[in-house]
């Protein structure tokens, strides 16, 4: 299985421009033969490009340092050097691309085929043939190459996806993505079994689709570097609709409703504008009697906090369609918070 790395910070060098040339041409009555040198070649640019068939930035894991070729020096009889040419480096969709020392962005790759100059080569420098004048007919004057650009910046990867699933560990959000799409995480009945996000494509009927991100369980502190999601909750950034998942949890002290608020505090505590986004609460295992059981009385919970709960089982799928339609509907809108499901304060 590949590695999943969504961070990386690597050091870029745009190649050196060649220096000009000073050279002579073989004629008769022109002093020293008449200046002949050619322009140095540009030094080679590194530049990133999107590869939609990557999901990872697992190729700069090890290589930390990526250099452009450095252009040729310019030659006799007018010739210019050969340019140096350019380092592509392939990057999943989604990579956000910040200046390391300012932490400014400078770029957002995010289509297909999507190119940023990382570091630009240098520009070659002037041959002789471009310094002679009336009074200066052989001059023995060029021009150095430039240097290329260095910099060094930093890589992060945001999932780009539709709809971000969120939930305490083992709520069964992997087992949701896997139920309504052709994700395969690892599902099992132990907490943090999921250590990476996932991504599923949902196919809908009419030929609609949308993409789910299912993020690894989030705890209270998440914001502040609690548990294992808080590595990954950059990757709910980009989405319109949260999918907040809960359970009857026999756990002291845990309830529906408390998880629901705990996490959509945590969410709010790391970016503000996530409690913007339209957010669709879900009670999952109704499969089990003993969950169906409460499920009635846990929708007159919500609903007195503004909020309609639904329940599925992502085991038997019951529910599930509601809950995508819903998802869809929120898209259409634009994925704004409605008014009838915005949350009381807790």
């Amino acid at each position: 299985m590949t590695a999943f790395i969504d961070q990386a910070r690597i050091s870029v060098f745009g190649g050196d421009g060649g220096d000009g040339a000073v050279a002579w041409r073989r004629e008769k009555f022109v002093p020293k033969g008449g200046p002949a040198g050619g322009d140095g070649g540009d030094g080679g640019s590194v530049i990133l490009e999107v590869d939609e068939g990557l999901s990872t930035l697992l190729d700069f894991r090890y290589r930390h340092e990526h250099h452009a070729p450095a252009g040729e020096r310019g030659g006799n009889k007018d010739m210019y050097g050969k340019r140096g040419l350019d380092v592509v480096l392939r990057v999943p969709a989604g990579t956000m691309v910040y200046d390391d020392e300012t932490s400014g962005l400078l770029a957002d790759l995010r289509t297909h085929g999507e190119r940023f100059i990382a570091a630009r080569g240098g520009l070659g420098g002037r041959g002789n043939i471009h310094f002679a004048t009336p009074t200066d007919r052989a001059p023995r004057h060029f021009e150095r190459g430039r240097p290329g650009q260095q910099r060094v910046i930093r890589l992060e990867l945001k999932l780009l996806a539709d709809v971000g699933l969120v939930g305490f560990p083992n709520v069964g959000k992997s087992s949701f993505i896997a139920r309504v799409s052709a994700a395969r995480p690892k599902i099992a009945d132990y907490p943090f079994t999921t250590l990476i996000p996932n991504l599923g494509v949902v196919q809908l009927s009419g030929e609609r689709s949308m993409v789910l991100a299912d993020v690894p369980g989030l705890i209270e502190g998440a914001h502040a570097g609690a548990g294992l999601g808080h590595q990954f909750l950059r990757h709910l950034e980009r989405t319109r609709v949260l999918v907040h998942i809960v359970e009857v949890s026999q756990t002291p002290g845990r309830t529906p409703l408390r998880d629901y608020l705990t996490l959509r505090r945590e969410l709010e505590l790391y970016d503000p504008q996530m409690a913007q986004r339209t957010e669709i609460v879900v009670l999952n295992k109704i499969d089990l009697p003993t969950v169906r059981k409460r499920l009635a009385a846990l929708k007159k919970i919500f609903a007195r906090r503004g909020l309609l709960l639904l329940g599925i089982s992502a085991v038997t799928g019951e529910g599930l369609s509601q809950v995508l339609e819903s998802a869809w509907r929120a898209l259409s809108q634009g994925g704004r918070q409605q008014k009838s499901q915005a949350p009381a304060t807790n």
